[in-house]
């Protein structure tokens, strides 16, 4: 039942080369600092009877596995749409709670001032709005570039190692939801 409530609406065609999901729509194809990136999963977070966004992952290289995207090098994206109004610091919270659950304190230490870093540009998106797109992208050289409907918000957050933490929210050991993790993995309903 979870996860027929995660996919629903996962894999409605809206063209050769897209998903429609919960009426949005996921391009098989994005770009990001000048590469070419693939679809490879997308889903729906929804918690008890509502959902809150539409998600999808974005790679170099197409992979079923957690463990060789986490390790996979290049350009990614994950891609949020707001299905909901949502306070931009209960969002922040979320990502926080997120990367507490999947790493110990030894291993956020090292993290903790761009986990900081990041969370200060996810709290001045303000309020979120249902409609609105979040991206949340690596960029080699860079680190995580955060923007919001296009528009690049706060200073990039260097090292790979901080967009990682960020990965295993949505496909870490304990992620946020397992028929979340099983579709940006590629999963099928």
């Amino acid at each position: 039942m979870l996860l027929a409530g995660c996919l629903a609406g996962y894999l409605a065609p809206s063209g050769a080369h897209a998903l429609k999901i919960e009426g949005h729509v996921y391009d098989d194809t994005a770009l990001v600092a000048e590469e070419s990136l693939r679809l490879n999963g997308a889903g729906v977070r929804s918690q008890l009877w509502f959902k809150a966004f539409t998600v999808a992952l974005y790679l170099p290289q197409p992979s079923t596995q957690a463990s060789s995207v986490l390790a996979q090098p290049g350009s990614k994206r994950l891609r949020l749409r707001m299905l909901i109004e949502v306070p931009a610091q209960e969002f922040s919270k979320a990502l926080q709670r997120g990367v507490e659950k999947n790493h110990s304190p030894a291993e956020r230490a090292p993290m903790a001032d761009r986990l900081s870093q990041l969370a200060q540009a996810v709290q001045g998106l303000g309020t979120l709005h249902n409609g609105d797109t979040v991206d949340l992208d690596f960029q080699p050289g860079l680190g995580l570039v955060l923007s919001l409907n296009g528009q690049r918000r706060g200073e990039p957050v260097p090292g790979d190692d901080v967009y990682r933490a960020l990965l295993r929210i949505f496909i870490g050991e304990r992620p946020v939801q397992a028929a979340l993790k099983n579709a940006l993995l590629g999963g099928r309903p």
